[in-house]
């Protein structure tokens, strides 16, 4: 058997080589397929992480995941064997391979934009090979910071311990404008190490050593506290700069190397490439940086750290609650490059950053948005989301990498994105106001407002240490987690249809484990065993009275089987055993009493759970959800008590036909595998509040 679950799919679905194109909706892989014949229905139906498998009209299929689908569409799009899927189909002609549905998938997150696209993957990929350094170093900086604080080891940067401290996570950033410059040019398909070569020579001894030169002119810069100074090579004027730790001269340079390397590829001849290719492109490429692009991707790096701190020192307030906003789009966007690269030229030229305090507000928003999903997965007994959430929570409170929970939680559920934000915004509103009444001091004896920090350092836990005005920072960040952690535990992060189908499989898995559990306690003593039927005997009659033995029609109209419903995933029976009513009346009521656990902000769909645990889902028409809430009417909301023929919503069932959707009311008892028996009444005509289900414990 194949080893992964994305393995598993292909496979029942007939090989790689039988998939034309798969694209995913909310739940749900859509396969295109050459011959849906193939596809192993049976094994599809009965495979774990899978809620149904539904045949489609045509060579199309559906596979049903649930609140995963994300997840396992791309785990299938990166499988070795999906490579080449879409090849097989005999008419090409208007059929997407997996290259166009990832294409399509990217312009959709990014735009339509393919240079602007294209730009953003060549920062990303400049940067995120050398994350793994990055963090350890900035972990290093976090517990230095800590023991001294602690008065563990002294602040002497005289003693020859501490030099060696310091050379430990120095030599990253030192360094870092070579690894950057290996990455870029490897990116565009150039020798990488010649890209780190050319890019060394600006940080040899003899070239730093220029700024010391005789005739070398230096000019003090009063505004970023550095100098500038001009060489006279060979008659002509080059700037000198310090280029440890800047980002923006390799990037520029990378692109050029890149023009400059495959243009002589294209006029020296393949058996002499070797050797004169680089040649070359150290001559052309070193000089055209020495002179002009180290000296521009400086004045370009200075200007925007520049503007950024003149923000920041006269609109504080405003800065300090723009950037936890902002993060939360940058980053799936891989827009957040630059202004990391701006951190770490404001630790070169002002000698201490102020954007990263503001972006640890954002930072904690998003991992206390993932503690909250991991709460509820706990609650729910959705193991594959706690397991989702416990690894991302762990990456982002001790490494202050959020992509975890971005990509594999926050990207794939909407809401959590409209409680995520509000964390950000109170997060840096309490930054904003803290940072400005309790301004931090620089080495230099600058004032500034805000929380600075002079080493650049992934926004966790480990690294609170860093931080000037340490308990501003922390303040900010706790409020920050705090506000998201509890929007999300109080206001869930699944849409009805969403958390069905994780109740309706911790049901399903709970019933499979009964019978072990069943014989594992049947093995009490006698006594016991006395004790706890007299137990539950005097308990059966409260129990009893309390129990949910129907449920009630939630519209008039006529009950149909879910079978004729139309919507494959309820008539798959993934979301519970139920009816469909054919609407003759505006007004939708409650089936049973109990709590409303989920209202859809749509009006189309709410989930009732009862005293006893019995879980009921009525969704109003099918696709409805399109309509935006048009045309419906809610009356309640989330966690209210109602009773059974309690208004839920009106609905303009005239509005739906004309917008062509279905107005067939569904309504399924969710966690049907964990009851004996769930039978519904088909094939008449009821009134709302006429028994259409039955139920036996």
């Amino acid at each position: 058997m194949a080893d992964s679950l994305a393995s598993q799919i292909i496979t029942a679905i007939g090989g790689p080589e039988n998939v034309r194109s798969l694209t995913h909706c909310a739940t749900r892989l859509r396969f295109e397929l050459v011959d849906a014949s193939k596809v192993d229905q049976n094994a599809l139906e009965h495979m774990k992480g899978v809620l149904g498998a539904v045949p489609q009209s045509g060579d199309r299929f559906q596979v049903v995941i649930g609140g995963g689908v994300a997840t396992v569409y791309e785990n299938i799009m990166h499988l070795p064997e999906m490579a080449n899927a879409g090849a097989a189909s005999a008419s090409g002609e208007g059929q997407k391979s997996n290259a166009d549905v990832k294409a399509e998938a990217r312009s959709k997150a990014r735009g339509k934009v393919a240079w602007l696209d294209s730009f953003f993957e060549y920062l990303a990929d400049s940067f995120r090979p050398i994350l793994g350094v990055l963090l350890g170093a900035s972990i290093i900086i976090a517990l230095v910071n800590l023991l001294i604080s602690l008065n563990v080891i002294p602040n002497d940067e005289a003693s020859a311990g501490w030099v060696f401290v310091k050379a430990i996570w120095k030599g990253v950033f030192y360094f870092l404008p070579i690894m950057v410059a290996y990455n870029a040019a490897k990116k565009l398909k150039v020798d990488p190490w010649l890209g780190g070569a050319i890019m060394a020579i600006l940080m040899t001894p003899q070239f730093t050593s220029l700024i010391d030169a005789k005739t070398t002119t230096c000019v003090e810069n009063a505004a970023l506290g550095t100098k500038s100074c001009t060489a006279n090579i060979f008659g002509i004027p080059m700037a000198l700069s310090d280029y440890s730790g800047n980002v923006f001269v390799p990037l520029l340079m990378a692109a050029v190397l890149a023009l400059v390397y495959h243009g002589l590829k294209k006029i020296i001849p393949e058996s002499v490439q070797l050797v004169f290719v680089p040649f070359f492109c150290m001559i052309i490429v070193g000089a055209l940086t020495a002179f002009i692009i180290g000296p521009i991707g400086v004045w370009v790096g200075n200007g925007l750290g520049v503007g950024l701190a003149w923000m920041n020192t006269h609109a504080p307030f405003i800065f300090a609650i723009i950037i936890p906003l902002l993060y939360p789009f940058l980053v799936p966007l891989g827009l957040h490059w630059p202004l990391n690269a701006l951190m770490l030229m404001n630790i070169q030229t002002l000698g201490y950053d102020f954007i990263q305090g503001p972006m640890g507000v954002w930072n904690f928003a998003c991992f206390g948005a993932t503690a909250g999903v991991l709460f509820i997965a706990v609650r729910d007994k959705d193991k594959d989301m706690r397991q989702t959430a416990l690894g991302a929570l762990a990456a982002g409170l001790l490494g202050g990498v959020s992509e975890p929970s971005l990509y594999g939680i926050h990207l794939r559920y909407k809401l959590v994105y409209k409680r995520m934000l509000v964390g950000c915004g109170l997060g840096g509103v309490v930054i904003a106001v803290l940072g400005w009444l309790f301004p931090s001091v620089t080495a230099a004896g600058q004032t500034v407002h805000g929380v600075t920090t002079t080493a650049f350092a992934f926004t966790s836990l480990l690294t609170i240490p860093v931080f000037d005005q340490m308990w501003v920072y922390a303040v900010s960040i706790a409020v920050s987690f705090l506000t998201s952690f509890f929007l999300i535990i109080t206001f869930d992060y699944r849409t009805p249809e969403q958390k069905a189908e994780v109740l309706a499989r911790a049901a399903a898995d709970q019933k499979a484990a009964a019978p072990a559990v069943e014989a594992k306690e049947a093995a009490p003593a006698a006594t016991t065993a006395t004790a706890t039927a007299t137990a539950t005997k005097t308990e059966a009659p409260a129990a009893a009275a309390a129990a949910t033995t129907v449920v009630n029609a939630p519209v008039a109209g006529h009950v149909i089987a879910l079978d004729e419903t139309g919507d494959p995933v309820f008539a798959s029976r993934a979301l519970g055993e139920g009816v469909g009513i054919q609407p003759t009346d505006s007004e939708v009521v409650a089936p049973v009493s109990g709590v409303l656990q989920t209202v859809a902000e749509t009006g189309h769909a709410f989930g009732i759970k009862t005293d006893d645990g019995v879980e009921v889902l009525v969704h109003v028409g099918i696709d409805t959800v399109k309509m935006n809430g048009e045309g419906f009417a809610v009356k309640v909301k989330a966690d209210e008590r109602v009773n059974a023929g309690d208004p839920l919503v009106s609905v303009d069932f005239a509005k739906v036909k004309d917008a062509g959707y279905s107005t067939t009311t569904l309504m399924t008892v969710l966690n049907t595998a964990a009851l004996t028996s769930v039978t519904p009444k088909t094939g008449i005509d009821v009134k709302a509040g006429d028994e259409v289900i039955d139920i036996q414990r």
